[in-house]
């Protein structure tokens, strides 16, 4: 059975790799000891689980020998036991297909979300703000901290675009499947008719770059600084603050000015320069994951969307997975875990599929 097979020879690798951490001589070699550990902490799950499905199979195999025996009274125990051993045992199966998928080398990265207003002018900037806030609110349930790294507000309350770091525990894993175009149905406040307008606003999810997973010579990069402009208060207004850091090569542009000290504004541009260019040599190696990005974020057009928000009904929908749910007031609080786990129990299956352990 291939699951069996390949369950069997990960427990083989993971004790293996027990053996060689008991190793004294491992002690002198700190760089070898650490990859041994990670892969032994990355195993340990996966084993668990199928230590506990070869029990529960040893454990129906037993008590099938009882049922028609002699015994009864033992006969009566061991069906009951049946009853809740064979549905234990397939939710154990589930539990491993699971853990038997590849993973995600970006799920315990932190994310840069990147919120920007597509088609419907001012109602898209006000979504902005009010999205940014809902995502705001889900982070702090997390203990997640978020920080905004740049912000192009639209001066009547909504914003262009905001990018925010989001920093916690396995954060790109969770929040990985929110990129894509977000469609709000809704009477605006300046409709004097009363008529519902469509906006839509473009989510993107990258995961945080760290310093050693992009190279980048400074003879690439174009440095300009100049005085900031917008509301910040005067202290602002008065020093050349603002940076725009342009990547040659790339020709991607980074502006961030929300910051009054200089130093911190280049700091947070080369962080979003730097997801921005992972994201690029990700896609590169992976063209097929870089078309399915380009298709979900699209342009932003009303035709072209994940989720919409309607909110004359208090609706909301996830086209992907064909969830609705109306509690509308409640997700805008923060109030998301429903549907990020569908998509999760999704995309897992998905996957599933791929890997041809959707069955068996």
């Amino acid at each position: 059975m291939q699951i069996l097979d390949k369950l069997r020879s990960v427990e083989s690798r993971f004790l293996e790799i027990e053996s060689r951490l008991g190793d004294p001589e491992l002690a002198g070699q700190p760089g070898e000891f650490r990859r041994l550990s990670q892969e032994h902490a990355s195993l340990q799950d996966l084993v668990a689980e199928f230590r506990s499905f070869k029990k529960l199979q040893s454990d129906i195999v037993s008590n099938k020998e009882l049922v028609g025996g002699r015994d009864a009274d033992l006969s009566d125990l061991a069906k009951e036991e049946l009853k809740s051993l064979e549905p234990a045992l397939e939710e154990s199966r589930k539990k491993l297909q699971i853990l038997l998928l590849p993973k995600d080398p970006n799920d315990d990265k932190n994310i840069l979300f990147e919120i920007r207003a597509g088609a419907g002018g001012d109602e898209a900037g006000l979504f902005v703000g009010e999205l940014f806030r809902l995502y705001q609110r889900y982070c702090e349930r997390q203990g997640w901290r978020v920080e905004v790294m740049s912000a192009s507000s639209t001066g009547i309350g909504g914003f262009k675009e905001i990018i925010a770091l989001v920093t916690g525990n396995q954060v790109f894993s969770r929040l990985k499947w929110e990129g894509g175009v977000h469609r709000v149905q809704r009477v605006p406040a300046t409709e004097a008719q009363g008529r519902i307008h469509t906006s839509t606003v473009t989510v993107a999810v990258l995961p945080e770059a760290e310093e050693v997973d992009v190279s980048i010579n400074p003879q690439d990069l174009r440095i300009d600084v100049f005085r900031s402009g917008g509301a910040g208060g005067q202290g602002v207004n008065t020093t050349d603050s603002a940076v725009r850091i342009t990547h040659l090569p790339s020709g991607l542009v980074v502006v961030c000015q929300d910051e009054r000290s200089q130093l911190k504004n280049k700091d947070k541009a080369m962080r979003i320069l730097r997801s921005r260019l992972l994201e690029q040599e990700q896609e590169k190696a992976a063209k097929e994951h870089s078309a399915q990005r380009k298709s979900m974020v699209g342009t932003g057009d009303r035709s072209e969307r994940i989720r919409t928000y309607n909110f004359p009904q208090g609706r909301l929908t996830d086209h992907r997975i064909g969830l609705t749910l109306y509690q509308l007031p409640e997700v805008m609080e923060g109030k998301i875990d429903e549907i990020l786990d569908g998509l999760q129990a999704y995309y897992q299956m998905e996957a599933l599929k791929e890997q041809g352990l959707s069955h068996g």
